[in-house]
């Protein structure tokens, strides 16, 4: 496997560690800020937990403001965020399905817009979505899918 994609080249990148895969995904993810992993259970957990991150970070920079059905009060500015983990640190973590690094370059049209690259297989694609991304790792981890039984997979069919 050669390393030409294996870089992360942005702040806010995150390496993304896929553990199990059944009907979600479960794993963990690293980025600069913290040398914890950051662990969720579910896809909608994840996707929650980067964007609060970036939410934190300021970057990249928020294209739409939030909506909410009851007004919120304003939070003061958070400290800036230091750097703990080295990139060379960040690229030794794998998950034990698939490994991803994600770049979010913009977040625009109350999405994500950037790069992966799937580490295993040394690829990069550009996405326009956060459900182009999702599907992306989707398509990676098809053939790694959980056995599971008929019975515990909900179907239309009676």
């Amino acid at each position: 496997m050669g390393t030409s994609q294996r870089y992360l080249g942005i702040p806010n990148a995150v390496v993304l560690c896929i553990d199990r895969y059944t009907t979600v995904y479960q794993g963990r993810f690293y980025h600069h800020f913290s040398k914890d992993a950051v662990i969720f259970h579910n896809d909608s957990e994840m996707l929650l937990k980067i964007e609060k991150l970036y939410d934190d970070m300021n970057f990249p920079f928020r294209g739409n403001n939030e909506r909410h059905f009851i007004e919120r009060k304003q939070t003061p500015m958070k400290e800036e965020l230091t750097r703990v983990m080295e990139d060379d640190e960040m690229l030794e973590m794998h998950g034990d399905l698939g490994t991803f690094i994600i770049r979010v370059q913009h977040r625009q049209n109350s999405s994500w817009q950037g790069r992966i690259t799937w580490v295993e297989e040394d690829k990069t694609l550009y996405f326009r979505s956060v459900w182009e991304m999702m599907k992306l790792i989707e398509e990676a981890m098809s053939d790694k899918k959980d056995e599971i039984a008929e019975d515990q997979i909900p179907t239309w069919k009676e």
